[in-house]
């Protein structure tokens, strides 16, 4: 950890020598945020989290100017730079939620020299009208944050019971207890935010995160930074809000951890494809599915599960040209299209894993009545339902 006075409080994980990946919380949470995804990522990268000014430990004197209507988004990103150059990284990876995410779309834009992979969370090129942002400054520099705390769960949260669960409180918190001239400033940095004419000029290799009932960024933000910022990849998240990452760990912890195996390894022409691709595989299918495959594997199997571990799951499923959703549609069409009952059943499955709903599942069987047939169809929906009744009563 870092208490050093002219940057931005900081914690340091993971092994010293690996790649290194900055990861940018949101407005009125701390480095906190991302405690769910920390392990993870920490295994294969040097990890820094950090808290925004007058959030966390990070004190409002680290703005250069924290006067009303000063603070730019342009600013945070500089103070995020000095802590890449505090530690020696003339490039990084970088993930960032809501603000987080505006500040690594500056960086991405501005310096890209610097950005090797982007990852935006629940965030957005342009968050609305500066108004709105002026006015919640002016709010919280008479009142501090206390007027938000009723609604800000609303915001986070889909389900509000969430608010309520140690680690919720936890946020909540930090949102209490934050400076109110440093939550202005950043509120004042929102507003003078707009990057919507200049997505194209993102060229790092980006994933782009929604929840799918976030009301502050909703997924058609998402949808507009992934239509514009080249080759971008993108993943809803079903039953999540704003802090998505907080409500669903396991689906974005499996997309940012893949996002950032993958385009290492594409930087990398000597990297592990299989490596890469068993850690795909296991973000779709599941570890229990994943070891007993491994666990059957003999001498005369194991070319083809290297095979496919490496092309399909290192290959295909890792390339950035569609989100695993629009992957998921199309697999499970083919298995119906096929007739590979057990693969369908084990689709259905990861389908789910990658934020499609039931109702989702449906819409795509019914369409290969259309186009497969109905008598495959039909044996098609039994086979999903089948699973999905052994879901609910499993409480999965």
């Amino acid at each position: 950890m870092s208490h050093h006075p002219r940057l931005l409080h900081h914690h340091l994980d993971g092994p010293t020598d690996a790649p290194p990946l900055i990861l940018g919380p949101s407005l009125g949470t701390s480095l906190a945020v991302w405690a769910p995804q920390l392990n993870a990522l920490a295994r294969t990268h040097r990890v820094l989290r950090f808290d925004l000014p007058g959030h966390g430990s990070t004190p409002t004197t680290v703005l250069p100017n924290p006067a009303p209507g000063a603070t730019t988004v342009a600013d945070l990103a500089q103070l995020v730079l000095d802590l890449a150059d505090h530690h020696g990284w003339p490039a990084f990876h970088y993930a960032g939620i809501s603000l987080g995410g505006a500040i690594g779309a500056h960086l991405a834009i501005h310096h890209p020299h610097r950005i090797s992979t982007l990852a935006l969370m629940c965030s957005s090129a342009h968050f609305g009208e500066p108004a709105a942002w002026h006015e919640r400054a002016r709010l919280v520099r008479e009142q501090g944050t206390e007027p938000l705390l009723a609604t800000t769960p609303s915001r986070w949260f889909a389900e509000p019971a969430t608010a309520a669960t140690p680690y919720g409180a936890t946020l909540l918190a930090d949102l209490a207890a934050a400076d109110p001239a440093g939550y202005a400033a950043c509120c004042d940095a929102l507003a003078d935010y707009d990057l919507r004419d200049d997505l194209l000029r993102i060229t790092a290799p980006t994933l782009v995160v929604a929840g799918r009932q976030d009301p502050a960024t909703p997924p058609a933000h998402a949808r507009q930074l992934a239509d514009n910022i080249p080759d971008a990849a993108l993943t809803e998240v079903r039953e999540a809000a704003h802090l998505a990452g907080v409500e669903q760990p396991g689906p974005v912890t499996a997309a940012l951890h893949a996002h950032f195996a993958t385009t290492a390894a594409s930087a990398d022409g000597a990297a592990d494809r299989h490596a890469v691709g068993m850690q795909v595989r296991r973000a779709v299918l599941g570890d229990s599915h994943v070891d007993q495959a491994v666990a059957r594997t003999t001498d005369f199997t194991a070319q083809f599960q290297d095979f496919i571990t490496r092309y399909a799951w290192g290959e295909i499923w890792s390339r950035p040209g569609l989100d695993r959703r629009s992957r998921s549609c199309v697999t499970l069409t083919a298995m119906v299209a096929g007739g590979h009952h057990e693969e369908l059943a084990l689709h259905v499955r990861a389908a789910l894993t990658n934020g499609l709903t039931c109702e989702e599942i449906g819409e795509v069987l019914l369409q290969t009545a259309v186009y497969c047939g109905v008598p495959a169809a039909n044996t098609a929906f039994a086979i999903a339902r089948h699973v999905l009744d052994e879901l609910d009563t499993s409480g999965s």
